[in-house]
């Protein structure tokens, strides 16, 4: 051990000596100019940064950032469950009922409704097009849902609507961004990881922030919108796949025996404790954390994702095929880890784009596939979790980043051959579930097509409020100091949707 521990200082000693220079230079404007010469020419990354006193805070004794951590007050919620889904689905075909907007259908859009809008893809003056779901009230609370979802229908009893809601941003990426970290521009750390940030993991084998992703194709914002921006990088979401090894490289290699590795590990944590002890950078801690955790995962994180011992009444209940990766293989993975302590599970569904260039994208046909394939599985985690005592104190969320328009996308002025709605920014529905939410309630209106939002309207950052306070934090107070100033993830707007609350 000690013959390991000395080569691996010796490998170590020409990157010691840079990191002291910079450290003991680290004063004055020159040493700011140098800081910001050395990061431009790629010999200073990211660990080199010093990092803030807020993040000393954020471990305990031994160092652990991800150590446990009370919340401001008592939250209603422990754990968050959050699915996206990415490219947005129609709230006009599946919850916003809008029988109005059946008179206008395949008429031209009024002017009124055109002036001074932008639109991502319509020109001209395209035709309005009512809504293609079959709507009916259901459950004691007389939600309105389409036959899109018919096993949704079954649990609205259990669901808050949030039926106004409203964006700034009409395109993918920068709505992803915005509605995930708070800004619409790269650079700030997601929703998951500051919770991890803020409340730490209950499961010291595994990661405080998983992701899954289904669909074919990351969402358009990227792995960004499950990143830690600039806070410590042991924050960021770790995604986890559903073929294969759960996370590459979890396996040994071939020829590495189990106790060969935990010395390694020991003896790099070992130098890396005296690195932190020299130069106090958190993201030092960040490394130990994250190599120790790595070496749990191992054993931890396979059980997690083995669904195998599962029994077939609860794979049928989501739907699940035990040999193939998919959204309900995904939705059965979140309730295994959330039972397990994971903090914050956020599963992303790639495909719910409604544009109706062709038929994978029409309202009538591959949006309602989308729906078949995923319904089912989203009530049956509802169900799943409040059967297991865990939805009271699970939040879950669903919804996209923007709305889509009452009108038929055109291109270039010519209809589409296919029915399909652009992206819409002043109105979509997101639902919630569990965590101190109300059930079966309906908050917020949106006029007699579904255009505006004319009551209770709920924007991003309110919605971000609003899951920070049921997790038991002041999104005001939740802040992390960065380039001169702290920072929160409702930026300098927000607050919270108290109708809501139970």
């Amino acid at each position: 051990m000690k013959k390991l521990l000395d080569e691996l200082q010796q490998v170590s000693l020409q990157h010691e000596t840079r990191r002291h220079f910079l450290h003991t230079c680290s004063t004055g404007l020159g040493a700011m100019a140098l800081g910001s010469f050395l990061e431009s020419c790629g010999f200073l990354d990211k660990s080199d940064k010093q990092g803030t006193s807020q993040t000393s805070a954020q471990t305990n004794s031994d160092g652990s950032p991800m150590a446990v951590r009370p919340a401001q007050f008592s939250g209603k919620a422990k754990r968050v469950i959050y699915i996206h889904m990415a490219g947005s689905p129609s709230q006009l075909e599946l919850f916003d009922y809008k029988p109005e907007l059946v008179k206008y259908n395949g008429k031209d859009c009024p002017q009124e409704l055109l002036t001074g809008k932008k639109f991502a893809f319509i020109r001209g003056v395209p035709k309005m097009l009512g809504p293609q779901g079959k709507f009916g009230q259901h459950g004691q609370s007389g939600a309105w849902v389409s036959d899109y979802m018919p096993h949704l229908q079954g649990v609205v009893d259990d669901i808050t609507f949030l039926k106004a809601m409203h964006t700034d941003q009409f395109n993918h990426a920068p709505a992803q961004l915005l509605m995930h970290t708070g800004s619409a521009r790269l650079g700030r750390p997601s929703i998951g990881s500051w919770v991890t940030y803020g409340l730490g993991s209950e499961n010291d084998n595994l990661p405080g922030y998983i992701v899954l992703a289904s669909g074919g194709k990351q969402p358009d914002a990227g792995k960004s919108v499950w990143g830690s921006g600039f806070l410590p990088s042991v924050y960021q979401g770790v995604q986890c796949r559903t073929d294969g090894d759960p996370v590459l490289y979890v396996s040994d290699p071939a020829g590495m025996p189990r106790d060969l590795r935990k010395q390694t590990i020991e003896a790099i944590s070992e130098i890396n404790r005296q690195q932190y002890d020299e130069v106090k950078d958190p993201e030092v801690l960040t490394r130990i954390a994250q190599y120790e955790l790595a070496f749990r995962m191992q054993m931890s994180v396979p059980e997690a994702m083995d669904i195998k011992g599962e029994p077939q009444s609860m794979l049928d209940l989501y739907g699940v095929n035990p040999g193939q990766g998919s959204f309900a293989r995904n939705c059965l993975l979140a309730r295994r880890l959330v039972e397990r302590g994971v903090r914050f599970v956020q599963l992303f569904d790639w495909g719910w784009d409604s544009h109706g260039t062709d038929t994978s994208t029409a309202l009538d046909l591959g949006f309602r596939e989308k729906c078949q394939n995923s319904d089912k599985a989203v009530a049956a985690l509802l169900t799943d979790l409040k059967q297991r005592g865990l939805l009271d104190d699970t939040l879950v969320v669903w919804g996209g980043e923007f709305g889509r328009t009452p009108m038929q996308e055109n291109r270039d002025g010519q209809t589409l051959p296919f029915m399909g709605r652009d992206h819409h920014l002043d109105a979509f529905t997101v639902w919630m579930a569990g965590g101190g939410v109300k059930k079966g309630f309906s908050f917020g209106e949106t006029d007699d097509i579904g255009y505006y939002g004319v009551k209770d309207k709920v924007h991003v950052h309110d919605l971000q409020a609003t899951i920070l306070h049921l997790l038991g934090f002041n999104h005001e107070k939740l802040t992390y100091q960065f380039q001169g100033r702290p920072f929160r993830l409702t930026d300098v707007a927000g607050k919270i949707v108290k109708p809501i609350l139970a």
